[in-house]
């Protein structure tokens, strides 16, 4: 991989001046743009070639944004930023824990959109590693590709309990505070508050114990956070 190549945006939008503008303001800042005005156009580029980063609308033609959104991330973990006029928390929430690294409402400011492209594009360094992590007997987790095998069933994650899982095995067996985990499963969005980290989790002990009433790789710190913890030396 070419480290000096500038870093490739695919903007889909049905909006064809906003296409235009958008894609000017990121070329003069270095990036290598592509776009499309429907999700099946999208869909088609995507064939030619991933890029680093999708930016897309939700209210589209042919595919709704929210659709394609769920096809890409079917086939690879790319990073998402949805630029939508849907200014709704309900939907901002659902979104970026389903499929999206971030969330603009439009209409945008180009400084604050460039800055949080930045944002998710810097994660991408040290985001997932692509090594399986086997936490003990029950529970192998594949962040890279969103997945975890327990009690051999493969079930897939989402983008923000992925986040949050490389956050606790990044600091495996310790305490990983609420804050923490907060600003890393919902940088950069507004009015995210520390229930989202507590759904979360609860939602990651359905999915990666084998027993979630009685957990023992996802741990609850109470008060102070939550810990990872591996099963591979306990008798």
């Amino acid at each position: 991989m070419n480290e000096h190549r500038p870093r490739r945006i695919l903007l889909v939008d049905d909006d064809p001046s906003l296409l235009v503008v958008l894609a000017e303001q990121l070329s003069e800042d270095g990036y290598e743009v592509a776009t499309a005005r429907d999700g099946q156009e999208a869909v088609r580029r995507l064939e030619a070639g991933w890029p680093d980063l999708i930016i897309l609308d939700l209210m589209m033609p042919r595919i709704d944004g929210l659709a394609l959104a769920r096809q890409i991330k079917d086939g690879a973990d790319l990073p998402i930023i949805v630029l939508s006029a849907i200014d709704s928390a309900d939907s901002k929430a659902r979104l970026l824990d389903e499929v999206a690294e971030d969330y603009v409402t439009k209409p945008y400011h180009y400084p604050e959109l460039r800055a949080r492209i930045q944002r998710v594009l810097l994660r991408l360094g040290d985001r997932i590693p692509r090594r399986s992590l086997v936490l003990g007997p029950n529970l192998t987790l594949d962040l890279h590709h969103r997945a975890a095998t327990v009690a051999g069933k493969t079930v897939q994650l989402t983008p923000t309990e992925a986040r949050l899982l490389q956050a606790l095995a990044a600091n495996l067996g310790d305490i990983v505070s609420t804050e923490m985990l907060l600003s890393r499963g919902w940088a950069d969005t507004e009015e995210a508050e520390p229930s989202y980290v507590w759904v979360s989790m609860r939602r990651l002990r359905q999915k990666i114990e084998v027993d979630p009433d009685s957990p023992v790789h996802l741990l609850t710190a109470r008060g102070l956070g939550y810990r990872l913890v591996s099963c591979l030396n306990d008798g």
